[in-house]
């Protein structure tokens, strides 16, 4: 019997969960499914217009968030790690070398990304060009753990992300975007969808760097799960975010958390509440137009338009819809705040937690934003 058509579409449309029944053979398309119906978990708002900026001007590009008590650490467009105390702000170490703040000197200042708090109260930090760092809180001792010049698995690491780490400290689990395109280019990674970003363990007793998968494409955050046998995997351009198990009986394999999400996944971070915070850095509005989705289905297109626009123009197409979503475990939505049009939160990378808030970090937007959970 034939179902009804309504029916249908809300099954099609739906984000499709977890899948733990058996190992997910790679998927080679770069096609995206239909995005999903912005109703229900994802029905638009204004939640995030709420927040506060904080830092406006002083700050470019805070990507991600990590706090000892109340102190903030995060790092900039300029190379910096800064920590933040209050109102102020201090520069705690630079990872590579000036001149910085263009283009064209990014892959020699750095661009620090992924940060973490470690368990031995240093900070671990991923640099998009030179590679995993730890750095005293305090004093600012910077210490190379993997360089990017470092060959893994035959070829080197050319877009280090973000990371996180095991409880005892022993293993780094972190992602590699791409080989072929550097975060600068990233806008070429996002259009082309190549396949070629991979997930990685750095065994802090041994020093060596493993490969645990590869293949995916735009692999971007990365977030241990409780248990620390597997870790969620947002894999970008793919709008979607993978579980990756990196230890015990069913190490090697790797599922798909959550499918079709309505915008490109970025930084995953555990809430209080036991799920996770997923930031998306555009959305993909059903109803609506979303570039992204109409080239992902047309490659000769994408070519010519590579070949007639810079990356700074095409991202001026991509629309300023801010958007967080609260997951469960089972890859279920939750809640989620907007900001359509990106008026106070734009370009957001990250959704951190901390006492009652969500500080929101940014790739791109000259600041910090701060939302107070108890009021939306």
């Amino acid at each position: 019997m034939n179902e009804p058509e309504g029916l249908r579409l809300r099954r099609l449309n739906r984000p499709q969960t977890i899948r733990d029944e058996a190992h997910e053979p790679q998927d080679k398309s770069t096609s995206l499914n239909e995005p999903p119906l912005m109703t229900g978990c994802y029905e638009p708002n204004l939640k995030l217009r709420q927040a506060e900026r904080l830092f406006e001007d002083l700050l470019i590009g805070p990507e991600s968030l990590a706090n000892i008590g109340d102190v903030l650490y995060t790092g900039t467009a300029d190379g910096k790690i800064v920590k933040i105390e209050g109102r102020n702000i201090h520069v705690l170490a630079t990872l590579g070398k000036p001149p910085c703040g263009s283009r064209e000197h990014e892959h020699t200042c750095g661009r620090p990304l992924g940060i973490r708090v470690g368990p031995n109260g240093t900070l671990l930090v991923a640099d998009a060009y030179l590679g995993l760092f730890e750095v005293n809180p305090v004093t600012g001792e910077v210490k190379s753990l993997v360089s990017t010049g470092k060959m893994i698995a035959g070829r080197r690491l050319g877009f280090v992300n973000d990371l996180d780490v095991t409880q005892d400290g022993k293993k780094v689990y972190f992602t590699d975007s791409s080989s072929r395109w550097q975060r600068r280019d990233f806008m070429h990674l996002i259009m082309e969808a190549t396949a070629d970003g991979r997930v990685l363990e750095y065994d802090t007793e041994s020093k060596e760097v493993t490969v645990l998968m590869e293949n995916l494409r735009f692999p971007n955050g990365i977030q241990l799960f409780p248990d620390e046998e597997s870790v969620l995997v947002a894999e970008t351009t793919m709008a979607r975010i993978r579980r990756v198990h990196v230890s015990g009986i069913n190490k090697g394999g790797m599922y798909t958390f959550i499918d079709n999400l309505p915008g490109f996944p970025d930084n995953i971070r555990r809430s209080s509440s036991g799920g996770y915070w997923v930031s998306m850095s555009a959305v993909r509005p059903n109803p609506g137009f979303s570039m992204l989705d109409f080239l992902s289905q047309r490659p000769w297109l994408k070519k010519l338009i590579f070949k007639l626009f810079s990356q700074d123009t095409l991202l001026k197409f991509v629309p300023r819809y801010s958007l967080v979503v609260e997951l469960q475990d089972g890859g279920t939505c939750v809640r989620s705040f907007h900001d359509p049009h990106g008026m106070v939160a734009a370009y957001i990378s990250e959704a951190h937690e901390y006492n009652g808030h969500l500080y929101l970090g940014s790739f791109r937007s000259p600041y910090l934003c701060k939302l107070d959970l108890s009021k939306v």
